[in-house]
């Protein structure tokens, strides 16, 4: 396997150049991005996307999904593709980069190729995998799902935003219905690059991560009924407070977590308090608690004592409590000849890294289930991501790509 050498690297410049083109479509009201999946805006990314891949002289797939696929083709027509890409919706107030820098860090490779007229043995395809973030619509890495044969096209198709538009009309509105087969194609490796959406890297002066496994995840939604009250004319004694009551229970989400310290995390995110109300007492309460950890075990455990403790806390204090388990996905492994094709790269570039968890679902967890996969991650500022205010430095772009390019063109072959 011939392996690239140090003085391959990206164009840093219009690496950044593009980021910032693709970021003025779909601005936000707050310095980031608002293009969610299947909108007008979403469109209007894909066709500037598309039309980049065009120019640099790739041919574009387009799946039943809306997949896109650009391929810059191989010196072998026998070898399987390497792919490299993520997303390009964003979360309602989302940042520049999540997700868009694995995709155009991706065209930049093979921009980068093109410039040093370096062939590689294996074809290699940049995707733009349809609706990662789940905003609009439940769930999230749907279309990379449904690829990997974890949904059905059909069940996909019939997903409902809160306006009632399901997925299958809005992806043939906005025209970026293909006619491929879902996961028909097969993959020799999928490499996806991203932001870390977490702290560590900057925090502790590392340049990228290496992404070894991906959190498992367990969304529960809780339901606890007490009874509406009056909030000044009710005895304390008298009361079945399901505020109260979720308050208790998210403080033993906590606690459980924190047991499986360092890797396990446990929150609550979506809340809905009934009647929502001034003066009176919530009679009922709908929340949902998310807990992860890299081990299924753990999972497993915390969902246990998160139902035994709920029971516990509902019957002391007279309310009743149900539970639904509504989304959740096992712990992932990434291949660890990609991972070591990761590490390697930095090792040979000269960037500080360290081995990552990633806390976050990606395309990539899907894919690693059909084909040999790993990530690479660079460091975001403060952490923050998910918010228009996500800020990584070109810098870090650049060496997440130069990883990422070595990473891909050591797997998929120098030949000339």
């Amino acid at each position: 396997m011939a392996m690239p050498g140090q003085n391959l690297t990206i164009n840093s410049a219009r690496l950044w150049d593009s980021l910032m083109e693709m970021a003025k479509i779909g601005p936000g009201i707050a310095g980031g991005n608002n293009r969610q999946t299947l909108t007008d805006e979403d469109a209007e990314g894909r066709a500037l996307f598309q039309s980049w891949c065009e120019a640099a002289g790739c041919s574009m797939g387009l799946d039943q999904m809306g997949n896109m696929f650009a391929r810059r083709e191989g010196t072998d027509p026998e070898a399987l593709p390497v792919y490299v890409g993520s997303h390009l919706d964003t979360q309602p107030t989302g940042g520049k980069y999540d997700g868009v820098l694995g995709v155009l860090g991706g065209l930049e490779i093979l921009r980068t190729l093109n410039d040093m007229n370096i062939r590689t043995k294996h074809p290699i395809v940049v995707t733009n995998f349809t609706n990662e973030e789940g905003t609009r619509y439940a769930p999230a890495m749907l279309s990379s799902g449904v690829f990997a044969g974890i949904h059905t096209q059909d069940w996909a198709y019939a997903r409902e935003d809160a306006e009632g538009k399901s997925f299958g009309a809005e992806l043939e509105r906005i025209g970026w219905k293909g006619d491929e087969e879902v996961g028909a194609r097969k993959m020799h490796a999928f490499f996806e690059l991203h932001i870390e959406q977490g702290p560590i890297l900057e925090a502790e002066s590392k340049d990228i991560g290496v992404v070894t496994h991906g959190q498992g995840l367990s969304w529960t939604e809780v339901t606890i009924t007490g009874k509406d009250a009056h909030t000044g004319s009710t005895p304390m004694p008298m009361r079945r407070n399901a505020g109260l009551a979720m308050a208790r229970v998210l403080e033993a989400v906590d606690e459980i977590a924190l047991s499986h310290a360092p890797h396990a995390v446990g929150a609550a995110g979506h809340i809905d308090v009934f009647p929502n109300s001034r003066n009176v007492i919530p009679g009922k309460v709908v929340f949902t608690v998310d807990l992860r950890s890299p081990e299924l075990a753990v999972i497993e455990d915390m969902e246990a004592r998160l139902r035994a403790r709920g029971n516990e806390i509902a019957e002391a204090m007279g309310v009743e409590i149900a539970y639904e388990k509504v989304g959740g996905f096992d712990p992932v492994k990434f291949d660890e000849t990609c991972v070591t094709a990761v590490r390697d790269a930095a090792e040979r570039l000269g960037y500080s890294h360290r081995d990552l968890i990633s806390g976050a679902g990606h395309d990539a967890c899907w894919i690693n289930r059909v084909a040999p996969t790993a990530m690479v991650m660079c460091p975001c500022v403060d952490g923050l991501s998910h918010n228009e205010a996500e800020e990584i430095s070109q810098d870090w772009a650049a060496a997440g790509a130069n990883v990422l390019l070595h990473a891909v063109v050591e797997t998929a072959e120098i030949t000339g």
